[in-house]
């Protein structure tokens, strides 16, 4: 199996080096600006044998608008949400490994990397919350959680 790439904005299939490329190129842009570099994981809770999870990688510059980049992998269906939640934070910090370590490879700016777990306080997830935080947390990551988690719970979800 080969690489899992990415979508652009224009429906491009790219790598994860090259997703990386355009990050550092859209911060080198405005290199005085402060960046945020976000990944979060979406799935759709349907019944259906195969379950979809989208990938978001996301580059904010905060206060002036942003990019991301998504990826879907495809799983037979999860028998409990936990299961479901866990695999998303699983998907996200996988990713997070492959971005960073791309990005060590280039000169970009300064930037703060957050997780983003498809998970809230209200609702059915609320239960699973402290233990996907503890493993966000495990990689040193900073993890953020609904309503702060958008690049799971909006960019991910637009293409669930």
């Amino acid at each position: 199996m080969g690489e899992k790439l990415f979508n652009d904005s224009f429906g491009t299939k790219i790598g994860v080096k090259q997703v990386v490329g355009e990050v550092v190129r859209f911060m080198k842009e405005d290199p005085k600006r402060k960046y945020k570099v976000m990944i979060g994981t979406d799935s759709d809770g349907s019944s259906e044998e195969i379950i979809d999870f989208i990938t978001a990688v996301v580059v904010h510059r905060v206060g002036n608008g942003g990019r991301y980049f998504w990826r879907r992998a495809s799983l037979n269906r999860f028998h409990t949400l936990r299961d479901r939640i866990i695999k998303e934070v699983m998907f996200s910090l996988d990713t997070a490994k492959e971005v960073l370590a791309a990005l060590k490879e280039l000169d970009g700016p300064q930037f703060d990397f957050e997780i983003h777990i498809d998970a809230g306080e209200n609702g059915e997830t609320k239960a699973v919350i402290q233990e996907v935080l503890g493993m966000v947390r495990a990689y040193n990551f900073e993890a953020r959680v609904k309503p702060e988690s958008y690049a799971a719970s909006k960019v991910a979800d637009r293409h669930v």
